[in-house]
């Protein structure tokens, strides 16, 4: 093995049949820089500093998990293996030292984790139910003609014009979490056409961009909560979360009064995030560009003769400030009042929990919130059909209280409350900072 410290063998992949180097923490370590950036993946070393531009899921995505142990990381994001790991071969340039841990974290925690993974796969819980995911297909579609169809015979008056929005608002967010089915690879087993439905989903039934949410969410995934790494939770200068209010209030910086964050995020935060953040962020990822064009040549052609445009535009605006309120409180009652900070190179286990938490169940609420108030087990396997998040949370939750975790579940009203207190936290760790610090 080399001396500690030094660096590592850059001339190329290791050779056929030719003893690995090995290398030391340490050592890898060194290698997380732009342009620079290995990995370690069941034990083995490899170099992905050029290959990580060609990534299906993206150079930040992978360079996420820079001079770490990306093993269950690995396993959670992909469906075939055995092919994945085609792709990984050229890339090798050493293993392990013998003397070294598999994970830079809490052995036993890792361990426990691939067996509770394994037995999940022999329980067939990684298998869909297409019974239940064609008839969430098919209750988004019965609610878009629903919606139409009280216009059609109603008349575009105000009471039936509201009615229609909030059913085609109903319909969006259910396709949110349709999308989202898809985008994981829960579905189909093969990925081909989980990529393709969801190109339709998101395309066609909502008018963004597949490639610009996978972009994204992929990124919250590897690493929640985290800053610079997470997009969900980069939100400064607008709000402060976590680690950032001290930070902010110490040098001063007062770019809003992030003291009464609390109030004007009922402003700005649920009313505006699809509309706004969402459809702007979208335009520099429309790789879908037909898909979603296909979307606002349906809806605006179906409400046109009744509004004309004035009226049209009024109706898209009104389903999508509706459907931003669903996605605000729903995505983040689960992630905002949990840790938020920088990267601190936690096992995978570990960094799932500390910025998850679940919301009680109920028939209501896994189906309003898509599953979503399964945050633990939907982070933990990310792949996994969500009518099978009940069956594995027990697991989890005695994998939890053997290693000493949180495993955290709030009554629903309480989890939406709790982002407001967050928020409210937040502002006031600021101000403190900022007078006295």
């Amino acid at each position: 093995m080399g001396g500690v410290g030094e660096p590592g063998p850059r001339e190329g992949p290791a050779q056929p049949g030719a003893p690995l180097p090995t290398f030391c923490w340490e050592q890898i370590r060194a290698h997380d820089q732009p342009g620079d950036k290995w990995l370690v993946i069941e034990r083995r070393v490899y170099d992905i500093s050029r290959w990580a531009q060609r990534h299906p899921g993206g150079s930040r995505l992978i360079g996420h998990h820079g001079a770490e142990d990306a093993t269950d990381a690995f396993r959670a994001f992909h469906q075939d293996l055995n092919f994945v790991r085609k792709f990984l071969q050229p890339l090798l340039i050493g293993e392990l030292a013998p003397e070294e841990p598999s994970q830079d974290g809490p052995l036993n925690l890792v361990e426990d984790f691939r067996a509770l993974h394994q037995a999940a796969e022999d329980m067939k819980l990684f298998d869909a139910s297409p019974t239940f995911f064609a008839f969430l297909l098919g209750h988004i579609l019965a609610m878009e003609v629903l919606a139409w169809l009280l216009i059609y015979l109603l008349g575009p008056g105000w009471v039936p014009s509201a009615l229609a929005a909030f059913i085609l608002a109903i319909s969006q967010a259910q396709s949110w979490c349709l999308q989202h089915d898809l985008g994981h690879a829960s579905i189909f087993k093969k990925s081909w056409w989980n990529h393709v439905a969801q190109k339709f989903v998101m395309g066609q039934l909502k008018g963004f961009s597949a490639h610009w949410w996978n972009f994204r969410h992929f990124q919250h995934h590897a690493k929640p909560n985290i800053f610079h790494k997470d997009p969900d939770v980069t939100v400064a200068p607008v709000f402060l979360l976590g680690e950032s209010s001290v930070e902010y209030g110490k040098k001063k910086r007062r770019y809003l009064p992030y003291n009464q964050q609390h109030l004007y995020f009922f402003l700005i935060g649920p009313p505006l995030l699809t509309l706004v953040n969402f459809e702007v962020e979208n335009l520099a990822y429309m790789l879908d560009l037909l898909w979603a064009a296909s979307f606002y040549a349906r809806f605006f052609l179906s409400y046109l003769p009744f509004y004309g445009v004035p009226g049209v535009l009024l109706f898209f605006v009104a389903v999508r400030v509706l459907e931003s309120h669903w996605f605000v409180w729903i995505t983040q009652m689960n992630h905002i009042p949990k840790e938020i900070g920088h990267e601190k190179h936690r096992d995978w286990v570990s960094s799932q929990l500390a910025a998850t938490c679940n919301v009680e169940p109920s028939l209501f609420t896994n189906w309003f919130s898509g599953h979503l108030n399964f945050q633990i087990e939907h982070h933990l396997f990310p792949r996994m059909p969500r009518h099978n998040y009940s069956r594995v949370a027990p697991l989890v939750k005695s994998l939890c209280a053997k290693h000493g975790l949180s495993y955290e579940v709030k009554p629903f009203l309480t989890a939406l409350v709790d982002i407001v207190r967050s928020l409210k936290k937040s502002g006031d760790i600021w101000l403190d900072a900022y007078l006295h610090q």
